[in-house]
């Protein structure tokens, strides 16, 4: 294990941590317990308190078990980010059951695969949401959805925008089981046995190398992730935490939700990315801890007015989704003086194994291993360690590490591999490398990398450098099929406003000549209204190349 990067370990913090042994659910029970009038959630103004919060959870996990919720069954959320997700979620786990996140933005086929694959047995959804799915449960047997209403939690005099949809959504349908009718006269729920290696959350892989797998976590794996957050981020009980993450995935449901609950923390939740909302937010409740992703962060660094905003309250913002671009890092800085905290992580790992120091953060870099995390550059052909510098693929060991994916052993024997000292890791399928001093670089997905007549492009360096156009808003670069070169590489951009109309692609295409390798600048350049996002916010770039490419095989 190289520990080279100790050296420029953030002062005050342990370079190691001693976890608790409870279960995850204990984390609001013992906050609701210490401050019990303290607002764990403001949802648009409304204030939820911690022994609000656990009274609930506890009614809906006595309702679980009335319903037939025994200890290792899955329970499946399908929800935006809302307060019946935080309590669903502590609830299914108090009840002994598995959580199974599902992205809300699933249509009813995609739904449907991952009901099937994680056999769960409640579903909680809203009312904008369940007719989408209400079919899927119905034909999968499931024995009771649980349906919310956005209207459940929002105050009558709003103190942030909220957004239309919410305002809109159905009315609960007749025959379904209302979110606060499930919670009324619940039974206590019944006491049962855990063990910190049991299985307690699902989450599912985005799929991105095929359909997604569940992976296995367990309330060991996923406490020491909250306790590395917390640590890292030096938050205490007088944090605020910003939640704009979606919460189904890892990032925002370690960062945005567990953490501020273990800590005791309030959490300032949105449903929505929305600029103006989170910048309203900051300066009212004095935002301290803001976990984000760059496509966040640049959205919010184009606001017109955003160096007259008043910004003094944040002391980490930090996140990870994609290198956040220096020149937009630099501008982060001189507004705020605060370095933007980038760091790393997968679903397999319930979020963060790097994280740069806030004090000695290197930009492009995903920083050093954290808390226990042995990391590793393997070379891609022969899987020997790789040199200091050297590309290869990342491997990863640690106390966050999954267990294995969902009924899928194969699977889960080709993701880990064991080295000559008898350690075993999981292959991230992420190319990087070290530097001389234990900081880590991703340069792209294994299976990203562009054939340009024989040389290897990575997608995320040439967007690196297109992100320094001063037109540039947001950039995805893709490889497409060329007769010549195997493959071309493409640019897709989608420009500032002020820039709409003033520049031209080849414009581009000689600014990029200037500053890239004859075979790494793109060739090909598409200027776009805008391009997709995830439900995570990343920008697709698998569905923007199999467009692409689809578009020129029509043309054949």
């Amino acid at each position: 294990m190289n520990q080279s990067h100790y050296q420029y370990w953030p002062k005050r913090v342990p370079k190691s941590l001693v976890y608790p042994q409870t279960p995850l659910y204990e984390f609001l029970e013992t906050s609701a317990a210490r401050y019990p009038d303290r607002p764990a959630i403001i949802y648009y103004g409304r204030r939820i308190t911690f022994s609000e919060m656990w009274t609930e959870c506890q009614r809906l996990a006595g309702a679980m078990a009335t319903l037939g919720v025994k200890k290792g069954d899955r329970v499946a959320l399908y929800l935006q980010n809302t307060p019946h997700f935080s309590i669903g979620f502590l609830a299914a786990i108090r009840a002994g059951a598995v959580v199974a996140p599902m992205n809300p933005m699933l249509v009813a086929a995609e739904f449907a695969h991952l009901l099937a694959d994680s056999g769960a047995k409640i579903v909680i959804t809203t009312t904008d949401l369940y007719p989408r799915i209400a079919d899927v449960c119905r034909d999968a047997g499931v024995s009771e959805v649980i349906v919310g209403s956005y209207r459940d939690y929002l105050p009558p005099e709003p103190e942030a925008p909220i957004p239309e949809f919410m305002l809109q959504a159905p009315p609960l349908i007749e025959g379904t089981r209302d979110w606060f009718s499930a919670l009324a006269k619940a039974p206590e729920p019944p006491a049962v046995s855990f063990s910190v290696d049991d299985v307690c959350l699902l989450p599912y892989t985005a799929g991105s190398t095929g359909q997604p797998k569940g992976c296995m976590h367990t309330h060991a794996t996923v406490t020491a992730n909250v306790l590395g957050s917390i640590t890292w981020s030096a938050s205490t009980c007088m944090s605020v935490n910003l939640a704009t993450l979606p919460l189904f995935h890892v990032t925002g449901m370690v960062h945005s939700f567990l953490a501020p609950i273990a800590v005791g923390a309030p959490c300032v939740l949105l449903t929505r990315w929305d600029r103006q909302a989170a910048l309203m937010a900051i300066e009212k409740y004095g935002v301290s801890v803001w976990p984000n992703i760059t496509t966040m962060l640049t959205d919010l660094l184009a606001t017109p007015d955003i160096e007259k905003r008043d910004l003094s309250s944040l002391d980490f913002v930090g996140g990870g989704g994609a290198p956040l671009p220096a020149v937009l890092a630099e501008r982060f800085n001189r507004i705020t003086g605060l370095t933007f905290v980038e760091g790393y992580g997968l679903t397999e790992t319930i979020s963060q194994t790097h994280w740069n120091p806030p004090d000695r953060a290197k930009p492009g870099s995903i920083g050093i291993p954290v808390f226990g995390v042995d990391a590793r550059v393997m070379e891609i052909s022969t899987f020997k360690e790789a040199q200091t510098g050297e590309q290869g693929e990342i491997v990863v060991n640690g106390p966050s590490v999954l267990k294995g994916y969902w009924n899928k052993p194969e699977e889960t024997e080709e993701a880990f591999i064991e080295l000559e000292d008898g350690k075993k890791f999981l292959r991230t399928g992420d190319i990087g490398h070290m530097d001389e001093e234990g900081y880590f670089y991703v340069s792209d997905r294994l299976k990203r990398m562009i054939n340009a007549a024989g040389f290897k492009v990575w997608p995320a360096e040439v967007e690196s450098v297109l992100y320094r156009h001063p037109a540039v808003l947001e950039a995805c670069v893709i490889g497409v099929p060329d007769a010549k070169r195997v493959e071309n590489v493409k640019a897709l951009i989608s420009l500032r406003p002020e820039s709409i109309g003033k520049i031209t692609e080849d414009e581009i295409i000689q600014w990029s000549k200037e500053r890239m390798s004859a075979y790494k600048y793109p060739r090909l350049v598409e200027f776009v209204e805008s391009l997709p996002k995830t439900g995570v916010g990343k920008i697709p770039w698998r569905l923007l190349q199999e467009q692409e490419r689809a578009k020129l095989s029509s043309k054949k």
